[in-house]
């Protein structure tokens, strides 16, 4: 018997059921639970569609989990390594949640085995940033899963956010580039490095690039998801909140309404 579907409030009952199933990072949870909580809530604003979800890179499940509470069925996938730990198979379990393996998201071939037309939603969060390598097979993939009607949610940071790279320029006078840092790369033990962060016109534009098949029907610049609890940071925070194109977050939702052209952006050497 499966976990009742509801809505998870506040952040300690949430803690308390991955506690309950073997454990997580809680460390993530606590740092990103607003980020999953009002990318959740932004998004059911303007959603009326279908509730089947495809989260692409799911890691802990963190994300997975609210929006199945959210009343979705859910597909989550990930690399193998992360699916095998018994945790995250424990939890997918007791809320219904398929999970799928990929060892690749570059080739993308292990996501063959899912259907066509089978999402109405694609999960593409906090994940953008991360890519190395050509998207094109990827997006194809996307594209094929993903049922008429349906949308591409995206959140990435805004490039020109207060505290984002753009606002380097001492570092670019000197001759030490721009974007992350050699030190960055040798020196801090990460997950994944933010390799490309982009503004909002970017984001919309990437995926224009791909097909005309895909319609950004909302591209929005959000405010800081969890405010620093040193008030006088929280001060500055909600200060710079104020101007949009200062903020953090971008929130963007990219429709296919209909499957015309498929993805037609080629790669050339």
């Amino acid at each position: 018997m499966g976990y009742q579907v509801k809505r998870p409030t506040p952040f300690d009952d949430y803690l308390s059921l991955f506690r309950q199933h073997g454990g997580t990072s809680e460390d993530y949870l606590k740092d990103h639970f607003e980020r999953f909580r009002k990318t959740l809530d932004e998004f059911n604003t303007s959603w009326v569609g279908g509730k089947r979800v495809l989260d692409i890179g799911a890691h802990w499940l963190h994300q997975a989990v609210m929006w199945r509470q959210g009343g979705f069925e859910v597909m989550a996938v990930e690399l193998p390594v992360v699916f095998q730990q018994e945790p995250i198979r424990r939890i997918a379990h007791i809320m219904n949640i398929q999970l799928h393996e990929c060892s690749d998201l570059g080739s993308a071939k292990d996501l063959q085995s899912i259907p066509d037309d089978s999402a109405d939603v694609v999960l593409f969060a906090e994940i953008l940033e991360h890519i190395t390598f050509n998207p094109i097979p990827l997006w194809s993939e996307v594209h094929r899963i993903l049922a008429p009607g349906g949308k591409i949610l995206v959140t990435t940071p805004n490039y020109y956010s207060w505290r984002g790279r753009a606002w380097q320029p001492l570092r670019f006078l000197l001759g030490r580039g721009g974007g992350i840092s050699v030190d960055e790369i040798i020196g801090t033990h990460t997950y994944a490095h933010h390799w490309r962060e982009f503004s909002l016109r970017e984001v919309v534009n990437y995926f224009r690039t791909l097909s005309p098949d895909f319609v950004a029907t909302k591209a929005k610049i959000l405010p800081t998801y969890k405010r620093s609890v040193a008030p006088w940071k929280s001060a500055i925070q909600a200060t710079l909140d104020t101007v949009p194109l200062l903020r953090p977050n971008l929130h963007v939702e990219i429709s296919l309404p209909a499957k015309t052209h498929g993805v037609t952006a080629k790669a050339s050497w």
